[in-house]
């Protein structure tokens, strides 16, 4: 004798399915952990912007960390005024969108103070004068943390470099001296005079930071992607020619179609050569290279093997 499957018509309807955690989902979480152990634990936290595509996810970041409220956090920019045009107006535009307060540290008032001597050689970059107006500005401001978008693919020093890290009374640093970050567990307790640095991008990639901005719809500057650009060939590098990097005696200008992997000091970044105009062309073009931004574009870099990590023992971010 057969049987009849009989329904009630009051199943329980199935969940809906969940989407799993990405890649990027979870280096988001990571950034927001920290950022929210930062900005609940630290009085004065700052975020650190220079108008590239590191800071830009980083004032993102933070703008989450801080919903539903706005940022109560300054952005501090340490100036050399030797800046691209298009990035000084990107920094004015994406501030005032984020509702975050900008404080600039000049470097040029810092030379004029005598609070550092500048290099006046031909070819001299003010990258090295940074520290000390730096560190000016976190003893003028009372800061106590500085929120920054460094990682650890971008140089050697930076890969020895913990995800909250305490610099002491003098802004120096110590890579032999580090707390551990076991289970990702962050201690911010400091000393008086000492304070934080925060790098919430420590275990992203160039590629995660551009595909978290595809994801989230970021605005970078357009220095970023392919534009036409008078260069001159310097030390194997496409140096942009503008007020402040002039060719020298016997360099041809160029007109070259250029975009820029990186964003700093006109005098020490180059471009190089590219027809990426999306961000989809850009990631292409990253993933068939194998020099990082900063190896390919910072002539800062290449002048000591051991250049970042003296710098940042003197209180460079």
């Amino acid at each position: 004798m057969g049987t009849t499957e009989q329904t009630t018509g009051t199943e329980t309807p199935s969940a809906p399915a969940i989407a799993p955690f990405t890649d990027l989902d979870l280096l988001e979480a990571e950034a927001l952990h920290l950022l929210h152990a930062v900005m609940s634990e630290c009085e004065r936290p700052a975020l650190l912007f220079s108008g590239g595509k590191d800071s830009a996810v980083v004032l993102h970041l933070v703008s989450k960390a801080a919903w539903p409220g706005e940022p109560q956090v300054p952005a501090l920019h340490v100036d050399t005024e030797h800046n691209f045009p298009e990035v000084i107006a990107y920094r004015d535009a994406a501030l005032a969108r984020y509702h975050v307060e900008l404080l600039v540290a000049s470097v040029s008032e810092a030379i004029e103070a005598g609070l550092v001597v500048e290099d006046a050689s031909p070819g001299a970059s003010r990258n090295a004068l940074q520290s000390a107006v730096l560190l000016d500005a976190v003893a003028r401001y009372g800061f106590d943390a500085l929120v920054g978008g460094a990682r650890r693919d971008e140089e050697k020093a930076r890969a020895k470099e913990r995800m909250l890290s305490v610099r002491d009374s003098s802004g120096g640093w110590n890579p032999r001296h580090q707390r551990p970050e076991l289970w990702d567990l962050h201690n911010p307790l400091h000393g008086p005079g000492e304070h934080l640095r925060c790098f919430p991008l420590s275990n992203w990639t160039e590629m995660d930071v551009w595909r978290y901005v595809e994801r989230e719809g970021i605005e970078l500057p357009s220095i970023y992607f392919a534009h036409r650009r008078p260069v001159v060939r310097r030390a194997g590098m496409l140096v942009g020619v503008g007020p402040h990097t002039p060719p020298a005696p016997g360099e041809e200008v160029l007109e070259a179609t250029v975009r820029y992997r990186t964003v700093g000091d006109m005098t020490c970044t180059a471009a190089i050569e590219s027809a990426a105009s999306s961000i989809p062309e850009v990631m292409a073009e990253i993933a068939s290279t194998r020099t990082s931004e900063r190896g390919a574009t910072r002539m800062d870099d290449r002048g000591s093997r051991w250049s970042m990590e003296d710098r940042k023992k003197a209180g460079y971010f």
